[in-house]
Protein backbone atom coordinates (compact mmCIF):
# COMPACT_ATOMS: atom_id res chain seq x y z
CA UNK A 1 0.00 0.00 0.00
CA UNK A 2 1.46 3.48 -1.04
CA UNK A 3 1.35 6.18 1.89
CA UNK A 4 -1.64 8.23 0.28
CA UNK A 5 -3.95 5.06 0.36
CA UNK A 6 -2.95 4.77 3.67
CA UNK A 7 -3.72 8.31 4.50
CA UNK A 8 -7.00 8.33 3.20
CA UNK A 9 -8.11 5.22 4.94
CA UNK A 10 -6.44 6.13 8.20
CA UNK A 11 -6.29 9.59 8.47
CA UNK A 12 -10.27 10.27 10.34
CA UNK A 13 -9.84 7.29 12.19
CA UNK A 14 -7.00 8.53 13.77
CA UNK A 15 -8.25 11.99 14.39
CA UNK A 16 -11.47 11.32 15.97
CA UNK A 17 -9.76 9.32 18.52
CA UNK A 18 -7.37 11.93 19.33
CA UNK A 19 -9.94 14.13 19.64
CA UNK A 20 -12.16 11.39 21.97
CA UNK A 21 -9.12 10.60 23.92
CA UNK A 22 -7.77 14.67 24.30
CA UNK A 23 -11.46 16.26 24.31
CA UNK A 24 -10.10 19.40 21.83
CA UNK A 25 -10.97 19.20 18.38
CA UNK A 26 -7.92 21.91 17.21
CA UNK A 27 -5.09 20.08 19.46
CA UNK A 28 -6.70 16.20 17.71
CA UNK A 29 -6.12 17.87 14.49
CA UNK A 30 -2.58 19.12 15.16
CA UNK A 31 -1.62 15.68 16.63
CA UNK A 32 -3.05 13.91 14.31
CA UNK A 33 -0.95 15.38 11.21
CA UNK A 34 2.01 15.58 13.24
CA UNK A 35 1.38 11.84 13.63
CA UNK A 36 1.00 11.29 9.90
CA UNK A 37 4.11 13.83 9.08
CA UNK A 38 6.16 11.74 11.30
CA UNK A 39 4.63 8.18 9.50
CA UNK A 40 5.17 9.52 6.27
CA UNK A 41 9.18 10.53 7.39
CA UNK A 42 9.80 6.53 8.00
CA UNK A 43 6.98 5.22 5.54
CA UNK A 44 9.80 2.53 4.16
CA UNK A 45 9.82 0.58 7.51
CA UNK A 46 6.30 1.76 9.11
CA UNK A 47 4.54 0.26 5.69
CA UNK A 48 5.84 -3.36 6.51
CA UNK A 49 3.83 -3.15 9.71
CA UNK A 50 1.11 -5.27 10.49
CA UNK A 51 -1.06 -2.67 11.74
CA UNK A 52 0.91 0.97 10.62
CA UNK A 53 -2.14 2.59 11.94
CA UNK A 54 -1.27 1.24 15.83
CA UNK A 55 2.31 3.19 15.03
CA UNK A 56 0.75 6.40 13.85
CA UNK A 57 -2.04 6.32 16.89
CA UNK A 58 0.86 5.55 19.16
CA UNK A 59 2.55 8.91 18.16
CA UNK A 60 -0.03 10.91 17.97
CA UNK A 61 -0.89 9.92 21.51
CA UNK A 62 2.76 10.81 22.77
CA UNK A 63 2.78 14.33 21.07
CA UNK A 64 -0.40 15.06 22.83
CA UNK A 65 0.50 13.35 25.82
CA UNK A 66 3.92 15.90 25.30
CA UNK A 67 1.67 19.09 24.60
CA UNK A 68 -0.65 17.96 27.56
CA UNK A 69 2.68 18.15 29.69
CA UNK A 70 3.73 21.40 27.95
CA UNK A 71 0.84 23.41 28.39
CA UNK A 72 0.76 22.18 31.79
CA UNK A 73 4.27 23.41 32.76
CA UNK A 74 3.44 26.95 31.07
CA UNK A 75 0.41 27.34 33.30
CA UNK A 76 2.07 26.68 36.07
CA UNK A 77 5.05 28.93 34.95
CA UNK A 78 2.27 31.53 34.14
CA UNK A 79 0.86 31.63 37.70
CA UNK A 80 4.54 33.02 38.90
CA UNK A 81 4.69 35.43 36.79
CA UNK A 82 3.37 38.86 38.11
CA UNK A 83 2.80 40.84 34.80
CA UNK A 84 2.60 44.81 35.41
CA UNK A 85 -0.14 46.63 34.15
CA UNK A 86 0.20 49.51 31.77
CA UNK A 87 1.55 52.26 34.04
CA UNK A 88 1.95 50.28 37.45
CA UNK A 89 1.96 52.94 40.00
CA UNK A 90 4.75 52.55 42.95
CA UNK A 91 2.83 50.94 44.81
CA UNK A 92 1.63 48.07 42.73
CA UNK A 93 5.03 47.24 42.14
CA UNK A 94 6.00 47.42 44.99
CA UNK A 95 3.23 45.05 45.95
CA UNK A 96 4.36 43.07 42.83
CA UNK A 97 7.40 42.41 44.61
CA UNK A 98 6.25 42.01 47.45
CA UNK A 99 4.74 38.88 46.30
CA UNK A 100 7.44 37.66 44.73
CA UNK A 101 9.44 37.67 47.56
CA UNK A 102 6.36 35.59 49.09
CA UNK A 103 6.43 33.02 46.89
CA UNK A 104 10.20 32.26 46.81
CA UNK A 105 10.09 32.43 50.65
CA UNK A 106 7.60 29.30 50.68
CA UNK A 107 10.35 27.32 48.62
CA UNK A 108 13.61 25.31 50.12
CA UNK A 109 17.05 27.27 50.02
CA UNK A 110 17.67 24.01 46.68
CA UNK A 111 14.07 25.00 45.17
CA UNK A 112 14.90 28.87 45.52
CA UNK A 113 18.17 28.79 43.86
CA UNK A 114 17.22 26.25 41.22
CA UNK A 115 14.70 28.78 40.08
CA UNK A 116 16.65 31.55 40.49
CA UNK A 117 19.52 30.06 38.60
CA UNK A 118 16.44 29.06 35.39
CA UNK A 119 14.66 31.93 35.30
CA UNK A 120 16.57 34.52 36.62
CA UNK A 121 20.14 33.87 35.21
CA UNK A 122 18.61 31.87 32.33
CA UNK A 123 21.26 28.57 32.98
CA UNK A 124 20.15 25.70 30.72
CA UNK A 125 19.57 22.23 32.89
CA UNK A 126 23.00 21.03 32.39
CA UNK A 127 24.27 24.81 33.28
CA UNK A 128 22.57 24.35 36.85
CA UNK A 129 23.30 20.79 37.79
CA UNK A 130 27.04 21.91 37.30
CA UNK A 131 26.57 24.86 39.55
CA UNK A 132 24.60 23.08 42.05
CA UNK A 133 26.51 19.78 41.98
CA UNK A 134 23.92 17.48 41.27
CA UNK A 135 22.40 14.98 38.46
CA UNK A 136 20.46 17.07 35.02
CA UNK A 137 17.27 15.16 36.52
CA UNK A 138 17.52 15.91 40.27
CA UNK A 139 17.78 19.81 38.82
CA UNK A 140 14.68 18.70 36.70
CA UNK A 141 12.48 17.37 39.92
CA UNK A 142 13.51 20.43 42.13
CA UNK A 143 12.12 22.67 39.51
CA UNK A 144 9.16 21.27 39.28
CA UNK A 145 8.85 20.77 42.50
CA UNK A 146 9.24 24.66 43.11
CA UNK A 147 6.98 25.82 40.34
CA UNK A 148 3.98 23.58 41.93
CA UNK A 149 4.84 24.62 45.75
CA UNK A 150 4.97 28.38 44.31
CA UNK A 151 1.83 27.96 42.00
CA UNK A 152 -0.07 26.38 44.98
CA UNK A 153 0.97 29.32 47.23
CA UNK A 154 0.05 31.97 44.60
CA UNK A 155 -3.59 30.30 44.14
CA UNK A 156 -4.10 30.52 48.19
CA UNK A 157 -2.94 33.67 48.97
CA UNK A 158 -5.22 34.82 45.66
CA UNK A 159 -8.44 33.24 47.08
CA UNK A 160 -8.07 35.08 50.41
CA UNK A 161 -10.81 37.29 50.98
CA UNK A 162 -9.94 40.38 52.80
Amino acid sequence: MDFDTYYAASYDRVRRAMTLTFHDHELAEEITQEAFFQTLRKWKKISLLAHPEGWTMVVALNKGRDLHRRRTRQEAKQSLLVLPSSNPSGEARVDARLRVAELLECLSDRQREALLLRYVTQLTISEIAKAMGCAEGTVKATLHAAIAKASLVAKDTTNVID
